[in-house]
C-alpha cells in the first residue's frame, strides 16, 4: 500500500464529535489498548485526517502519524505505535525466511507462518479472518509489519497455501519514511 513514497496530502482537522467516533472505533477494535487510550489520544488533542490518492486517510496527532484506513476498512496502527505498545495488538511471527519478503512489501504467504521459526495463535485464542495484525519476525522483539488476516489462524494452519495477512505497512515503507510538514 505504501512501496512508494508518500508525496501529495491534503491535510485537515477533524471534529470533536467525530474525534470520539474514532476513539470508540478504535476501542472496539482493540480492547487492549483501553487503559493506553488517554495516552494516545487525550481527549482535548487535535487530531488531523490526511487524505491521500485512492482514498487512504491517515489519522496524525502532534505531527505523528498513529492509524490509516483504506476506504472503509479497519484501521490499521502505524507500526511506531505497535512498537510502543506491543501488547495491545494481536500478533503472528514468520520465520527468518520470510522476513527479507516481508520487508519488501510482499504479502505473507501461509507458509512463512507455519514453518518451523514461526507462530500462530493456539484454537482458543484463534484470529478470524480480516483481523488486524502485527507481525513479528523469528529473533526479533519488535513487529516488522502490520496487516489484515486473510483467514483464520486456523485455516493458515489447515490449508497452508496462498495469501495469510494482506500487507497495510511495513519498516521502511512509504508510511514509515513519511515526516509531516
Amino acid at each position: 500500500m505504501f512501496k512508494k513514497p508518500i508525496t501529495s496530502a491534503q491535510k485537515t482537522n477533524i471534529k470533536s464529535s467525530a474525534q470520539r467516533a474514532l476513539r470508540a472505533r478504535l476501542l472496539e477494535q482493540f480492547p487492549l489498548l483501553t487503559p493506553h487510550i488517554d495516552d494516545i489520544l487525550p481527549k482535548k488533542s487535535q487530531l488531523e485526517l490526511i487524505k491521500l490518492p485512492d482514498r487512504i486517510s491517515l489519522y496524525a496527532l502532534d505531527q505523528k502519524v498513529l492509524f490509516f484506513q483504506h476506504f472503509d476498512d479497519p484501521l490499521i496502527p502505524h507500526l511506531k505505535l505497535v512498537h510502543a505498545y506491543p501488547q495491545c495488538f494481536p500478533r503472528v511471527q514468520v520465520d527468518r525466511g520470510a522476513i527479507r519478503f516481508v520487508l519488501a512489501g510482499a504479502q505473507l504467504m501461509c507458509p512463512g507462518l507455519t514453518s518451523p521459526g514461526a507462530w500462530l495463535p493456539e484454537k482458543e485464542d484463534e484470529l478470524k479472518a480480516g483481523a488486524v495484525v502485527a507481525v513479528g519476525a523469528e529473533g526479533k522483539q519488535s513487529a516488522c509489519m502490520v496487516g489484515v488476516l486473510k483467514m483464520s489462524t486456523e485455516d493458515i494452519k489447515r490449508i497452508n497455501k496462498n495469501i495469510a495477512v494482506e500487507t497495510g505497512h511495513y519498516l521502511g515503507d512509504g508510511l514509515w519514511k513519511f515526516v509531516m510538514e
